[in-house]
């Protein structure tokens, strides 16, 4: 940072044989999250969601812009939020570089910028038929979560499990990074993996198979389900909000790419094939057809 904030703009330099990969994601109160949640959850969400951009991008995380509209003065919500926020810059390595604050709906708007080498950048538009479709973590807790805050559902451990994963995504920024060295295509899945997935098919004009037996699952949601027979698969496929990364590359990289996770930590699912031809089907192991009620998140649906 060669100026920060507190002037009319923030100078940088971008080092001599990288790129600079921009972000931005707006999250507004009762469309993004719901307007009683916590300042501190707010700023997290906040930071994680743009950060899992730049994940999917194999780009590291550097510097960050942040506009914000709230309808009053209210010290207390400041001060929490600009702690939890704080914390999670200072987790994630990057720097809060400047931004604007005004009076108006509660409104969230963060740039984020990350440092990407040229021949490392992870795109949609790079699978190709044969490869494999893998999934970090779990799947569906987040969209358990705001069921379960917009039905106030009795507090309990496994509730709270799964409001957490909502309201505190983990942005999978080690494993984009390590990944990019041999993946080129990716994508973090924020309006659910149908969705997400479909945008890479569209951008590399392929078409794939999912097995919906091997999508990962935590064992909280199962417990909440009752079990895996009856967990709600649209939800899980298209409710949105997990941030975990789709990658997708040739099969002989497995090796590799297991060995990431179990460095990191993580988990990491093999979930399905790209294939020649067009659009996403999903089956089970039986090689039955499911086809889900929902295609993911919209944005201006009602």
């Amino acid at each position: 940072v060669v100026l920060g904030v507190g002037d009319d703009c923030a100078v940088v330099s971008v080092p001599e044989g990288r790129q600079l990969a921009v972000t931005t994601d707006t999250l507004t109160a009762d469309v993004h999250f719901p307007a009683d949640t916590s300042p501190a959850d707010i700023a997290w969400k906040a930071v994680a969601v743009n950060l899992s951009d730049l994940a999917a991008m194999g780009a590291e995380p550097a510097w960050m812009t942040l506009a914000l509209a709230l309808p009053e003065q209210d010290d207390d919500w400041l001060r929490s939020f600009s702690d939890s926020f704080r914390n999670a810059a200072e987790q994630y390595n990057v720097q809060l570089i400047g931004g604007d604050t005004t009076r108006g709906p509660l409104t969230i708007t963060l740039q984020a910028m990350g440092l990407v080498d040229p021949d490392r950048c992870m795109r949609r538009d790079a699978a190709r038929p044969g490869d494999a479709i893998y999934v970090s973590g779990t799947l569906g807790d987040a969209a358990a979560g705001l069921k379960i805050r917009r039905q106030q559902q009795p507090a309990s451990e496994i509730h709270g499990w799964l409001v957490n994963r909502l309201n505190r995504p983990e942005p999978r920024v080690e494993l984009g990074l390590q990944a990019s060295e041999f993946c080129r295509c990716g994508i973090d899945i924020s309006d659910g993996l149908a969705a997400d997935l479909g945008h890479i098919l569209e951008a590399s004009r392929c078409g794939a198979t999912v097995n919906i037996d091997r999508v990962p699952l935590s064992r909280q949601l199962v417990e909440y389900s009752v079990s895996r027979d009856e967990v709600d698969w649209d939800r899980v496929l298209a409710g949105g909000d997990d941030y975990e990364l789709c990658l997708v590359l040739a099969p002989e990289y497995e090796d590799r790419l297991m060995r990431i996770a179990s460095q990191i930590a993580l988990p990491l699912t093999r979930v399905g094939t790209i294939e020649q031809g067009s659009g996403l089907g999903f089956v089970d192991d039986a090689g039955a057809r499911y086809l889900p009620d929902s295609s993911g998140y919209e944005h201006f649906a009602e």
